[in-house]
């Protein structure tokens, strides 16, 4: 490959990476999210936090970005892996929309079992924020 194709195709890959760094939203905890497609959402941070990054997360997005109001109900599309926006190993993926990926709803009875399908309003998953002002270490 010649030098000039070569810088070409490292421009194009660091430019699709600063794209999408800046299509993010940062919430408490440091955890970024990420839109997916149009019915999912990613959720990438630290799993020390445990279940309250992810809720966190997955409120704050739903509200601010989405625009969805706080009796409404936020799902887990696919637990705790990969994240598909980054590469990075913890994220959790969380719908509005369960029904269009064939998601049905439950309740777990471990908050930090993180299940695909289980369900929160905005307003409950926003309760985990405040939490994560604690230092990790005091936890």
């Amino acid at each position: 490959m010649s030098p000039i194709r070569s810088a070409a195709v490292i421009f194009a890959v660091l430019a699709a990476g600063a794209v999408q760094a800046q299509n993010f939203l940062g919430t408490p905890g440091g955890a970024r999210v990420y839109p997916i497609n149009d019915n999912v959402f990613e959720v990438v941070g630290n799993s020390g936090y445990g279940y309250d990054l992810w809720w966190c997360g997955a409120s704050e997005y739903a509200r601010r970005v989405l625009g969805a109001g706080w009796g409404t109900p936020v799902t887990i599309a696919r637990s705790l892996g990969t994240s598909q926006a980054t590469g990075r190993r913890s994220s959790v993926q969380f719908t509005l929309n369960p029904a269009a990926l064939g998601i049905d709803k439950v309740t777990s009875y471990s908050p930090n079992a993180l299940v695909v399908g289980d369900t929160k309003t905005v307003q409950t998953g926003n309760m985990s924020c405040p939490r994560l002002n604690v230092p990790l270490r005091f936890r």
